[in-house]
């Protein structure tokens, strides 16, 4: 099968239905400018989403639709994605914003950012689309994400390892290039939850991001050798850019997602085991009390 395929029958796949409905009354909320709306995350494993937080991408037609010309229309624009809160039928969730164009470059090698194409490299769900050229467009755009995580992994990778060990260490680069809570095993994790999933889906990904190689008892062997010294001043870069993207980020979603801190110290003792608390002077000034919260958690360990 094609990347394509594979992602077309991956994106198909059943989600629960309180899941469905949440993201057809979110598209509802957006009118004609609702494209798409794509299910993502760890919650996509869980048979309970009571208590949880979901994550969900919106597609839009472009931000002056969704928006019209206020502000936000603009953030969304200079500094993507914008990132909402959402709540509906007792479930909660956060939403980011992008326009299908921006979705289908940030989801692509087209940009050194692996913010996108580092999470869409993983399992998602079509939980909602406008039509059926609106479906092809998501298909389209996540079928770029693996092809972009291996190839930009390959310089860093050994000439042969094993298949799981291809998939672990290129997203381990990837947590590396932002401000993350998870936990060093994080990157183990996501591959272990669902191995098999991503051995399908390593030969078209690796022959549609142009990666000659064989595969031979479990194992992967690139045929054509990799600039290691090239790979590793672009993640370097990759680094420094996506650590301050991320604080750009939050600081921006302190202005959309009313109750942003709460969430931040949520995500970070959820998923780093640590035992944050908001001071009350960090709701009243959101952004200082984000980054006041940085050096004790990097100095934890807690973010990375």
């Amino acid at each position: 099968m094609t990347i394509e395929q594979l992602v077309a029958a991956e994106l198909a796949e059943p989600v629960d239905p309180r899941a469905t409905a949440m993201a057809a009354t979110l598209a509802g909320r957006y009118g004609a400018a609702a494209r798409a709306v794509l299910f993502y995350g760890s919650c996509l494993r869980e048979a309970n989403l009571d208590g949880l937080m979901l994550d969900f991408y919106l597609i839009v037609s472009d931000y002056q639709a969704a928006y019209g010309r206020g502000w936000l229309a603009s953030a969304n624009r200079l500094l993507p994605p914008n990132v909402f809160p959402f709540e509906h039928d007792g479930l909660i969730a956060k939403y980011a914003v992008l326009s299908e164009a921006d979705f289908a470059r940030l989801a692509s090698s087209a940009t050194l950012n692996v913010s996108v194409w580092a999470r869409f490299a993983q399992p998602s769900r079509l939980a909602w689309a406008a039509d059926a050229a609106a479906r092809q467009s998501a298909i389209a755009a996540v079928s770029h994400a693996a092809p972009a995580l291996l190839s930009a992994a390959r310089p860093m990778l050994p000439a042969q390892l094993p298949l799981d060990r291809l998939w672990e260490e290129a997203f381990a680069l990837t947590y590396a290039a932002e401000l993350r809570a998870e936990r060093k095993t994080r990157a183990g994790s996501v591959v272990a939850a669902d191995p098999e999933r991503y051995r399908r889906f390593t030969a078209p990904a690796l022959f549609a991001g142009g990666l000659d190689h064989v595969i031979e008892d479990g194992a992967i062997r690139f045929l054509l050798p990799a600039d290691r010294r090239a790979g590793e001043r672009t993640w370097a870069r990759r680094r420094r850019e996506g650590k301050a993207l991320t604080i750009a980020r939050l600081a921006k979603a302190s202005t959309t997602y009313a109750g942003g801190i709460d969430y931040l110290a949520w995500k970070i003792n959820r998923h780093a085991g640590a035992a944050i608390e908001i001071k009350p002077w960090q709701r009243r000034w959101p952004i200082l009390g984000a980054i006041s919260l940085l050096p004790r958690l990097l100095m934890k360990g807690a973010v990375r």
